[in-house]
This record gives C-alpha cells, sequence and structure tokens, in this order.
C-alpha cells in the first residue's frame, strides 16, 4: 500500500479503494454508509464514536481530536498473502496523547469465517498469520474455532498502526449501522476470548502488559446513512 494520501471531495472517492468497487458500492451497505457518515461529521469523529469512547471516563479516549481519517486502510502481516485491510483508520489525539482507532463498520455483513474455516486445509503461511495474531494478542493458547478471523486480523492491525506511529491507545472499534446490531455477539465472544475487561457496555480493555493499550468496543452507527447514496466514483 501507497504511503502518499490525497484528500477526498466527497463520499465518492471512497469507492476505487475498495477491494471490489463495484460489487460493494452500493445504498444500504457498509462500504457507503461509511462514507457517507464520516464525510457528513468531517473534521470531527463520528458523533457516536466519540460518544462510546468519552463515556467510558478515560482522559486518554475522551474528546479525542480528528487529525486524520484514512478508508481502506492496510496493515501487513506475517505468513499469507494479503495484507489486512481496515475500513477507516483513524488518527486522533487529545492533551494526553495520540490514540489509533482501527474502524471495521457493518451492516449486516458477517465478520467472515471463523478460525475453524480458517485452519481446515491452511497452508503453514496461513497457520503462521494466525499463530502471530494470536501472540499478539495476549493469548497463551489457540483461541476456539467459533472465533471470527477477522476481529483478529483487524484488532492486531490497530496495534501494529499505533506502535508505528507511538500512540499510547489502539482501538478497534466496530461502527455498526444495523438497526438490530446484528453479529454483536461474535463480537462479544471474541472479547470474552482474549479475556478483556468490560469498562463500559460498549468498550472493553484487553489486558497486554506492554505499549500500546489495547481497547476494543461496539458503536452503534447512525441509521441515518442506510439510507445515503452516493454516485459512483470510478
Amino acid at each position: 500500500m501507497k504511503r502518499i494520501f490525497i484528500p477526498t471531495v466527497s463520499g465518492s472517492d471512497w469507492q476505487r479503494l475498495l477491494g471490489k468497487p463495484e460489487l460493494h458500492w452500493k445504498p444500504g451497505r457498509s462500504a457507503m454508509s461509511t462514507a457517507a457518515c464520516w464525510e457528513e461529521n468531517e473534521p470531527q469523529l463520528p458523533r457516536e464514536i466519540s460518544d462510546v469512547l468519552d463515556a467510558s471516563g478515560d482522559k486518554l479516549l475522551s474528546s479525542l481530536e480528528l487529525l486524520a481519517a484514512i478508508p481502506e486502510w492496510e496493515v501487513e502481516l506475517p505468513g499469507g498473502d494479503r495484507p489486512s485491510q481496515t475500513d477507516v483508520l483513524a488518527i486522533t489525539r487529545n492533551k494526553f496523547g495520540l490514540v489509533i482507532l482501527g474502524v471495521e463498520a457493518k451492516v449486516d455483513e458477517p465478520f467472515g469465517p471463523t478460525l475453524g474455516e480458517k485452519r481446515a486445509g491452511a497452508s503453514e503461511g496461513q497457520l503462521e498469520r494466525i499463530a502471530y495474531l494470536e501472540r499478539e494478542l495476549g493469548c497463551s493458547s489457540p483461541l476456539a474455532d467459533s472465533i471470527r478471523y477477522q476481529l483478529l486480523h483487524r484488532t492486531v492491525s490497530a496495534i501494529l498502526t499505533a506502535r508505528a506511529f507511538h500512540a499510547s491507545v489502539a482501538v478497534m472499534l466496530v461502527q455498526s449501522f444495523s438497526p438490530d446490531s446484528r453479529w454483536r455477539e461474535d463480537f462479544e465472544a471474541f472479547a470474552a476470548a482474549i479475556n478483556s475487561k468490560r469498562v463500559t457496555d460498549d468498550l472493553y480493555e484487553v489486558e497486554l502488559g506492554q505499549r500500546p493499550r489495547l481497547i476494543i468496543g461496539w458503536c452503534k452507527g447512525a441509521e441515518e446513512f442506510l439510507s445515503a447514496e452516493l454516485p459512483s466514483g470510478i
């Protein structure tokens, strides 16, 4: 992935960055809803994200200023042949330090295959990647087959990006535009599997024993963006 970024003119500029631009660019789906939400709220974080983080009462997570938001941020990981692609990477700060937000946007899309499905017939490189992700998340033994693989690599991507920027906190936040918070049970299972501690109803802290601190969370996106219609940008 290139490390030179050009500011957007509108939400339509997000489309060309998608893995499958024509397939995924549809009203009511996560890609278009996310682009509309973030462009509408710029130059600030979406209000619902700020509210979830402020509710923690943690001085490092409160009153965050958005410095930059980068759609489809790629992070290289050991093993496998593709980087992890975060929907939105937000670089934020307050007077206490820098916070990296890795945002995974959803409507009713699942979190992809389970670890059991990934392990079945996996190559040596793919197994290496899974083991690496588990180590980075502080797991002393392999995670259960039922855990969703996407949640692992999105969370580790936030950790690695926070390290690169010398940020004090890494946050992996699911921004769900689903009216009924579909697939939240998979997120909760992941939080339990990595021995996280509940901070609020929507946030957990994972004890890694090293910098950066790791927070994972769930945020309900504003449903008004489900009806957003952005023209094709390609």
